[in-house]
C-alpha cells in the first residue's frame, strides 16, 4: 500500500531562507557564509559528506594521503568544522544523499518565503546518512560528533520518501562532469576517466592498474598522473593534446595568478620527480587487447588535433586514464530557463553578475555551473552568492566588493585554460566507422554520420534517429562526439545543453507519489503562495 507521502501533497520541512543544491566547494562556501550572516539554510546534496569531488572523502578508516591527494586538506577542514558548527547550532539543514529531481516557484524578497520548491528523492533509493559527523580529515565520524541526521535542524521526511524543501532563494552548485573523446577501443575493460581514476584512489586507495597511461587533455591530467605515481603505479607517459605554449599567449592573466604559476611549477617537479614522460599535442588514437586494455597507440597531433602519419608508437599498459576535461551540470539551470553563455572551451555556462545572481528572480549560481575554474574561482564564489543573499534579504543596496577582484582574476585564468585545452576542431579523425560513440545504446561513428546525412545537424535530432544519448548516463559520455558528428564532423562545435524534463532519473513510484502542487496546509512560518514561475518540468 502506498506509504505516508504517497498520493497527496509531499513531506516537506520548514520553509529556509536559502536552498543550496551541491555540497562541494561552491555550496559549501555558500551555505556556510549564510548562515554565519544569520540566513537559515538547507544544503541538499547527492553525496554523503561534503566536499564535492575535490575534496572528496576517503573511505572510513582510510587517513588521507598528502600531495596531490589531500591537496588543501586544510582549506576543507576549516568549512567543514563551520559547517558542523551550524548544523549542531540549527542554522544549516544537510539533506545529504539526495538528488533534486525538481525546481519550481520563482524567489525573491517579492515571492514570500517559500518562493522556490525543491523535490528530491534518495541516491539510489539508500536512506540518508551521515552528513557533517565527518572529521576535518575526511575519515568517518567519531564518537559524539553530531551529523545532519542528529541535529535538531534535521529534516523529518521519512528517509525513502519523495521530498519537498521550499526557500526563498536558491543557489546552484551543482558541479561539472568529465568531457570523454572517443577512439578506437575505448571500451576496454581497463580503460577509465581520468577523474574517475582519482576519485576512486581518493575513495579507496584503489589503482586501475599498475602501469597506467594518462592522456587526453585540461589542467587536470597533470594532478592525476601526479596522484597515480604516488600510490604506486608506473605512469610511462602522459599524453597532452593541446600545447602548452597556449598560455604564454596571456603573460598578463599568468602574472596576476601567481598561485596558478607555482602550482603549475610544482607539478612539472612532481612528474621530474616520478619520471613521467610529457608529450604535448599528442593523444591516444586507440587501445588495443581482447579482455583487457594491453596496449595504445599514440599518435602525434597538428595544432588541429589531425594525428600526424608516421608518427605513431605503441605503449604497452594494462590501463588508461583518459579525460577531456569537464563540463558543467546544467540540467536545473536550463529546465529554469537561466540565459548560458559558450565558454572558450565550447562548454555550456550559466550567466551569471557580479554578484552571481543568474536572469531568474530569486536564483544565484556558482561554482563549475559559472563555467570551470577549479577550487580557487568556486569559494569566493559561494561566498560572494551568500553575501548578496543576504543584502536582499535585508533590504540593503549595494554591497562592499568582498571578494569580487579575486573572481575577476581567477575567472580570466579559468577562460585561459579553457581556450588552451579546447578541442581541435579534426579530432574526430580518430574515429574509425566501427567505433562505438554512444556505450548505452551502442551506437557507432558509422551510424552517427549516416544520421548527418539524412538531415541530423544537432545532438537532438541524432538522439532521434539513432538513440544516441538514450542510455543511462542521458548522453554524458557522448554528447561531444555526437554533437561534433552531427555538425558534419566539427570537433570544435560548441555543446548545446539539452533541456529535460526531469534533472535526475526518478523511479515511477517516486512520480506517482509527488503531487505537481504544492502542500494545501503551509507551515506556520510561511507568506502568501508564491506566484506561477518557471518549473524544471
Amino acid at each position: 500500500m502506498p506509504g505516508p507521502a504517497a498520493r497527496g501533497s509531499l513531506p516537506t520541512s520548514r520553509s529556509y531562507d536559502l536552498a543550496v543544491i551541491g555540497a562541494g566547494p561552491a555550496g559549501l562556501a555558500a551555505a556556510v557564509t549564510a548562515a554565519d550572516c544569520g540566513l537559515s539554510v538547507a544544503l541538499i546534496d547527492a553525496s554523503e559528506r561534503p566536499g564535492g569531488q575535490f575534496f572528496r572523502h576517503a573511505a572510513p578508516g582510510l587517513a588521507p594521503r598528502g600531495n596531490p591527494v589531500g591537496h588543501k586538506r586544510a582549506t576543507f577542514a576549516a568549512w567543514s568544522a563551520r559547517l558542523a558548527a551550524h548544523v549542531r547550532g540549527g542554522g544549516i539543514t544537510h539533506l545529504a544523499g539526495r538528488h533534486v529531481w525538481m525546481a519550481e516557484g520563482g524567489g525573491g524578497a517579492a515571492a514570500g518565503p517559500k518562493g522556490w520548491a525543491l523535490r528530491h528523492v534518495p541516491v539510489g533509493g539508500a536512506p540518508t546518512g551521515n552528513a557533517s559527523g565527518a572529521s576535518a580529515d575526511g575519515n568517518a565520524p567519531t564518537p559524539g560528533s553530531t551529523s545532519a541526521d542528529d541535529s535538531p535542524s534535521h529534516d523529518s521526511a521519512p528517509p525513502h520518501a519523495p521530498h519537498l524543501t521550499q526557500a526563498r532563494f536558491l543557489l546552484l552548485a551543482t558541479g561539472a562532469y568529465e568531457r570523454q573523446l572517443p577512439f578506437p577501443g575505448w571500451t576496454l575493460p581497463g580503460v577509465v576517466a581520468a577523474g574517475g581514476a582519482q576519485a576512486i584512489l581518493k575513495d579507496s586507495r584503489a589503482l586501475p592498474g599498475r602501469r597506467i597511461v594518462v592522456a587526453g587533455s585540461g589542467p587536470l591530467l597533470p594532478a592525476v598522473a601526479v596522484s597515480l605515481a604516488e600510490a604506486g603505479a608506473t605512469v610511462p607517459v602522459l599524453a597532452e593534446a593541446a600545447s602548452y605554449a597556449g598560455y604564454a599567449a596571456r603573460p598578463g592573466v599568468l602574472a596576476r595568478n601567481p598561485a596558478k604559476a607555482a602550482e603549475g611549477a610544482r607539478l612539472a617537479a612532481d612528474l621530474l620527480r616520478y619520471r613521467i614522460r610529457l608529450r604535448p599535442r599528442s593523444a591516444v588514437v586507440r587501445a588495443h587487447g581482447t579482455d583487457r586494455v594491453e596496449a595504445v597507440t599514440l599518435a602525434a597531433l597538428d595544432r588541429y588535433w589531425r594525428p600526424v602519419a608516421g608518427t605513431e608508437v605503441r605503449i604497452a599498459c594494462d590501463a588508461l586514464a583518459v579525460g577531456h576535461g569537464l563540463v558543467p551540470q546544467l540540467e536545473l539551470a536550463v529546465a529554469l530557463g537561466c540565459t548560458l553563455r559558450t565558454a572558450p572551451d565550447g562548454t555550456p555556462a550559466v550567466v551569471v553578475d557580479d554578484q552571481q545572481r543568474t536572469d531568474v528572480n530569486g536564483l544565484w549560481a556558482a561554482g563549475e555551473s559559472t563555467g570551470v575554474g577549479g577550487v580557487q574561482l568556486a569559494l569566493p564564489e559561494g561566498w560572494s552568492a551568500a553575501l548578496s543573499m543576504a543584502a536582499v534579504l535585508r533590504g540593503g543596496g549595494a554591497r562592499g566588493t568582498g571578494p569580487r577582484p579575486a573572481i575577476a582574476r581567477q575567472r580570466r585564468f579559468a577562460d585561459l585554460m579553457a581556450a588552451v585545452h579546447r578541442p581541435g576542431p579534426h579530432w574526430p579523425q580518430w574515429l574509425t566507422e566501427d567505433t562505438e560513440v554512444c556505450r548505452c545504446e551502442e551506437v557507432t561513428a558509422h551510424e552517427l554520420r549516416q544520421a548527418h546525412e539524412l538531415g541530423a545537424r544537432d545532438s537532438r535530432s541524432a538522439k532521434l534517429l539513432t538513440r544516441a544519448g538514450m542510455g543511462w548516463c542521458q548522453g554524458r559520455m557522448c554528447e561531444t562526439a555526437v554533437t561534433c558528428l552531427a555538425a558534419g564532423g566539427d570537433g570544435s562545435a560548441p555543446l548545446v545543453a539539452a533541456r529535460r524534463p526531469l534533472s535526475c532519473p526518478v523511479s515511477l513510484q517516486d512520480l506517482a507519489d509527488s503531487d505537481s502542487r504544492l502542500p494545501s496546509h503551509p507551515a506556520a512560518d510561511a507568506g502568501p503562495a508564491p506566484a506561477p514561475g518557471p518549473s524544471a518540468v
